[in-house]
């Protein structure tokens, strides 16, 4: 059976996302979060923007860093969840389903409408997003550099999870695949790309 992207959508976007009596969000084994979009945007602008040129790439891979780590272990708890097993595991006949599956539910949370468009297993996976929360869509177009930080982070997290063997809590995995954007919604293109390749040395 093949992973019905649009069936994981409908189903997940239905979830009831109640909060606690303590205010948290416990769905698909993980915390969520309802900031705006804004906020974290907002975050990751003020710390590029306001950083001296010689360390903006340096903020730059803190943000993806960041989303890389959180990924690794927000992926896991996702792709361990009662709602994954009940929903998407069904469809999953190879490992590379999985992937599929994982950016659906990205779809489904409002994150990024992201698919892949090329895989070749355990080595390459190349990514394409039409919409995602880090394209604020006021400044499509006017941004000098890609920042779709979390898109990119995650995307090497996803790999990491499906290839580099079993789930460690201490990280160790995390680098064992690296992911850089090449197109930017941000930037003016018709959408985002992102290539994860297999990192040289780990």
């Amino acid at each position: 059976m093949a992973i019905d992207r649009q069936k994981i959508i409908d189903t997940l976007s239905n979830l009831q996302w109640t909060p606690d009596d303590k205010g948290l969000i416990e769905k698909c084994n993980v915390l969520i979060t309802r900031l705006p979009s804004h906020f974290w945007n907002g975050f990751a602008n003020r710390l590029v923007h306001k950083m001296p040129s010689d360390l903006v790439e340096a903020a730059e891979y803190l943000l993806y860093n960041a989303a890389h780590e959180c990924g690794y272990h927000t992926g896991y708890g996702i792709i361990t969840s009662q709602e994954w097993q009940q929903v998407i595991a069904p469809m999953i006949d190879k490992n590379e389903d999985i992937l599929h599956g994982t950016y659906a539910v990205l779809a489904a949370w409002g994150w990024a409408d992201a698919q892949v468009v090329e895989l070749v297993p355990n080595q390459k996976l190349i990514v394409r997003a039409y919409d995602y929360y880090e394209a604020d869509s006021v400044k499509y177009g006017h941004a000098h550099r890609m920042g779709a930080y979390m898109i990119a982070g995650i995307s090497a997290a996803f790999m990491e999870l499906v290839y580099a063997g079993d789930y460690d809590p201490s990280g160790k995995s995390i680098g064992t695949f690296i992911a850089k954007q090449y197109k930017g919604l941000e930037c003016g293109d018709p959408y985002g790309e992102f290539i994860v390749t297999r990192a040289i040395e780990h």
